[in-house]
């Protein structure tokens, strides 16, 4: 497949499925978020000896032809190590959270199916992306469920999204999914009634929900949901990796 960025070497697992259910997409990254929690921009964290956000794109790559990269203010994809031909695209709703972003990079991508995740994902897995890419006919978003989002590796903290309601009931994950750009009418509805949870347009779209039995038969200890918010987060995202070194099919 010929690619209008320029992809990373990635030497980890690969998926089995045909590489035709990767055409037609854009890989889109928020890299906005302002890593208060951390204290210091995690798209610059070492992990694994290589930047956080450069984990993320060159496995991107394996699955999108084009990638954007969404961030609050254009000084700040300056000190981002990104790829040549990555394009850069700074936030139409600042202060509106994750669903400004994905508004933002959905409208800016130029293929009709956007792979959308965020800049703190390490361990995601070219494998369970393909697999859900295989699953777009007949829908405008493909989400994966968490059972129980506690069990997850490490809940999602700081965004609003994927972590369990009342009664822990189970959440869908909006920062690793898949969205086609018919979502964006409904996306902006949302954004201008400042109604802002990403979850509340899927009603108004057709959505496949992928369990979470269907995601562990790809990605065993759900790790592409693990994300850095702490210096905890890193730690373990360095032992993590180290591991993944030693074990490259973990």
């Amino acid at each position: 497949m010929t690619r209008t960025w320029a992809a990373r070497a990635y030497n980890g697992p690969m998926s089995t499925v045909a590489n035709s259910n990767t055409s037609g997409v854009t890989a889109v990254v928020l890299a906005g978020g302002m890593s208060r929690r951390l204290g210091r921009n995690k798209a610059l964290e070492p992990i694994g000896g290589q930047p956080l956000i450069c984990r993320v794109t060159e496995r991107l790559a394996q699955v999108a032809e084009e990638l954007v990269v969404v961030v609050n203010e254009a000084e700040r994809a300056t000190v981002l190590p990104l790829p040549p031909g990555a394009k850069v695209t700074v936030d139409k709703y600042p202060g509106k959270g994750s669903l400004g972003g994905l508004f933002t990079g959905l409208s800016a991508a130029t293929q009709p199916w956007a792979v959308m995740v965020a800049c703190d994902m390490p361990f995601l897995s070219v494998a369970l992306l393909e697999h859900m890419l295989s699953l777009r006919e007949g829908h405008d978003v493909v989400v994966p469920v968490l059972a129980d989002p506690s069990t997850s590796p490490k809940r999602r903290g700081g965004r609003g999204e994927g972590s369990r309601g009342p009664g822990g009931e189970a959440r869908p994950e909006p920062l690793h999914a898949l969205y086609s750009t018919r979502c964006l009418p409904f996306m902006e509805r949302r954004l201008q009634a400042d109604d802002l949870k990403i979850a509340r347009f899927f009603d108004e779209v057709r959505v496949r929900y992928v369990p979470e039995a269907e995601l562990r038969r790809l990605d065993p200890e759900l790790l592409s949901f693990f994300n850095i918010n702490t210096q905890e987060d890193v730690d373990r995202a360095q032992a993590l990796a180290v591991r993944e070194c030693a074990t490259p099919s973990f």
